[in-house]
């Protein structure tokens, strides 16, 4: 059990502006591609690995980061994931060249695959479970869709008025408070003996990675072009592989226990079907807004204020609700008025107007995205040992990345078979409209997973803790 923290405000703060740090690079991005592919010179097959790479080593290494700190000692894999971070980001804003980007994307990825996992483990060292620790992780959850929709809009902000290399150049500066910070205020938890499952983590990786490539690239080549579909095969079978290996292994990265536990499997489902669906709305609402109603990158980041905001004010409610309204309670409503805004988007289309067809089913999108990113990333850590706290938060943030990659990927290769036959605003508009309906039945997904899982498994707890007459 840990104890509590010594200085809980300054202790999540760091955790807090680290993850989203995290964050913001994976959507600041977004608005600025076409201006990065003017300026490097850029194929549009090359344009997709910028934001592919990144994916790829952060969802294929999470495992391996988040067991490297549960032996090494959390601070100190947070300290090195923040400099890796950090100088990762001054590579990309210095980047002279398509190659030079991708690889320091890549090394970006790596960083944050160290990282992300410290950030959350640290919270559950930090913070006893029961109500403080419901609360800091309420906020931890919340920096997720806040930080998603934030990036946009300060991606279309500096692409406009400075260059789109300003918001990776800001990391430096933050990443070397952060450090110094983390040095003052974060206590280095026990480091246990050990070794780290490297052919676990060379199978998860590789595994993780393949399937991933093999999903985004379905968007160009299609499903059966025999690359893509021996990818995608390939990386099942290395997956299978992982998890033979985890069953048996006497130290592994992953504990297979982690998913006996109802809540938790739901949450880490859920979790994913809600990235996938997600990612997607970010990345095809930007198309929508500037190739359909004309809208340039600093308007269309702007455009989605109306989210942001919304977001923002529930995120900030969470942990009240939370008193009042159950987690899994407000998770599965939260799921509901996603889906409802979700689906009420998709109908946008050539003559829609942005208030009617965009702005108010944002607003529903936005409070949604709120309600929910708390209770998953509580639900995804529940009842976790200290020994493991460290392997569950990897497993929440690698169904966080493997989601919203899986998600892009897939329905980015229904957008490309809605938009065949058609070009312009028409064929953007029939591929936005496509994509989001089916960023809708991932949402209905979602939320099966939470009511029957998630729900049920509280239900039953509570049934078993009622005093029989």
């Amino acid at each position: 059990m840990p104890s509590p923290a010594a200085k809980p405000g300054a202790i999540l703060a760091i955790i807090l502006v680290s993850y989203l740090m995290i964050i913001l690079d994976v959507s600041i991005i977004i608005t600025g591609l076409p201006r990065i592919m003017e300026t490097l010179s850029f194929s549009t097959a090359q344009l997709s690995w910028v934001q592919s790479i990144y994916t790829l080593c952060f969802g294929g290494l999470l495992l391996l980061g988040a067991r490297a700190g549960d032996i090494l000692g959390r601070r100190r894999m947070f300290q090195f994931g923040l400099a890796v971070f950090a100088l990762a980001s001054l590579a990309i804003a210095a980047a002279q060249s398509a190659g030079w980007l991708i690889a320091a994307r890549a090394a970006q990825g790596v960083g944050a695959a160290i990282l992300a996992p410290s950030t959350l483990a640290l919270l559950s060292s930090n913070f006893p479970e029961g109500p403080a620790r419901q609360r800091a992780t309420s906020w931890y959850g919340a920096m997720a869709g806040i930080g998603a929709s934030l990036g946009l809009v300060l991606g279309g902000i500096l692409a406009d008025w400075l260059s789109w290399r300003v918001g990776f150049l800001m990391n430096l500066p933050v990443g070397l408070a952060l450090w110094l910070a983390s040095a003052r205020y974060l206590h280095e938890t026990e480091r246990r003996p050990g070794q780290l499952d490297v052919p676990g983590a060379l199978a998860s990786t590789l595994g993780f990675g393949a399937l991933i490539w093999g999903v985004v690239e379905t968007a160009e080549t299609g499903w059966t072009a025999p690359l893509t579909l021996g990818a995608m095969l390939g990386g099942l079978a290395l997956i299978g592989l992982f998890t033979l290996h985890e069953a048996r292994a006497p130290q592994p990265i992953m504990p297979l226990r982690l998913f006996t536990d109802r809540e938790r499997l739901g949450a880490y489902l859920a979790r994913f079907l809600f990235l996938g669906a997600m990612v997607t709305f970010f990345f095809f609402s930007t198309q929508y807004l500037q190739g359909v109603l004309g809208f340039s990158a600093l308007a269309a980041g702007f455009g989605f204020m109306p989210m942001t905001l919304v977001n923002f004010a529930v995120a900030l409610a969470g942990p009240r609700l939370t008193a009042w309204l159950s987690a899994p309670r407000q998770l599965v409503l939260g799921l509901v008025v996603t889906f409802i805004g979700m689906a009420w988007l998709s109908r946008a289309g050539l003559d829609s107007a942005y208030l009617t067809g965009v702005a108010l089913p944002m607003v529903l999108i936005g409070a949604g995205q709120g309600l929910c990113f708390g209770p998953l990333t509580a639900s995804g850590i529940a009842r976790t040992s200290a020994t493991e706290a460290g392997a569950a938060s990897g497993v929440v943030n690698v169904a966080h990345q493997l989601g919203a990659a899986f998600g892009l990927g897939l329905l980015a290769a229904i957008a490309a078979t809605a938009e065949a036959g058609q070009t312009g605003p028409a064929a953007i508009a029939a591929g936005v409209s496509a994509a989001l309906t089916g960023a809708s039945v991932l949402l209905l997904l979602s939320t099966a997973c939470a009511a029957l899982l998630i729900l049920h498994a509280n239900a039953g707890r509570n049934r078993a803790a009622t005093p029989r007459p």
